[in-house]
């Protein structure tokens, strides 16, 4: 369970060193500092509920959410990456649960394709395939044709194309545009023409 420090100072208000008894939870495993002024309880808690408490507004997208609907192969062990917007940086946080890296997405296509989970009592946000696949080429250095993205999509971030071809193409079309990017707008070109 997460817990603020307003809140550990309320469940500890009958001692009579409150900030004491707080240190010595932290000390002996009983809470687990997330970030400054945010707690966790559970040492086992999976560190992709904790993302969106860490930082936000954020959902979490680009590796860790396409490796988690399998479009990519590579697994992403301990390092959940999350979409901001308006933050006009990137931000990493580090803590016993893994590495949170925050990066922005153009505010015009933030709630699109974001979904909320409840899951073990945590609620947390991630963004569908297509969204995380639009995020991700949104972030990378343009290329300058289609057999270049092309390349890109399926050789260098290797994801899947049977995985590709069962997307939202349709949504990915509609949102590619709101991104302003050149390679969104090869990537509804390449939908378009339906080459790959």
């Amino acid at each position: 369970m997460i817990y603020t420090i307003e809140d550990l100072l309320i469940k500890n208000k009958n001692y009579s060193d409150v900030r004491g008894k707080i240190s010595r939870d932290l000390r002996d495993g009983k809470i687990i500092q997330i970030r400054r002024g945010l707690y966790e309880t559970d040492k086992n808690t999976s560190g992709h509920y904790l993302a969106s408490y860490i930082y936000g507004p954020s959902y979490l997208s680009f590796d860790y959410a396409l490796a988690k609907y399998g479009l990519i192969p590579e697994g992403v062990f301990k390092t959940y990456t999350s979409a901001t917007f308006k933050k006009n940086k990137k931000k990493r946080y580090s803590n016993y649960f893994g590495d949170y890296l925050y990066r922005d997405v153009p505010e015009s296509v933030y709630m699109f394709g974001v979904k909320a989970v409840l899951e073990n009592g945590y609620t947390y946000h991630i963004a569908t395939p297509e969204k995380a696949l639009c995020d991700k080429l949104y972030t990378l250095k343009p290329v300058k044709n289609l057999s270049e993205l092309k390349n890109l999509i399926f050789n260098d971030l290797r994801v899947d194309e049977t995985l590709f071809r069962k997307l939202d193409l349709e949504f990915i079309t509609k949102i590619s545009s709101k991104y302003k990017s050149t390679n969104l707008k090869l990537l509804e070109k390449l939908i378009k023409g339906g080459d790959f």
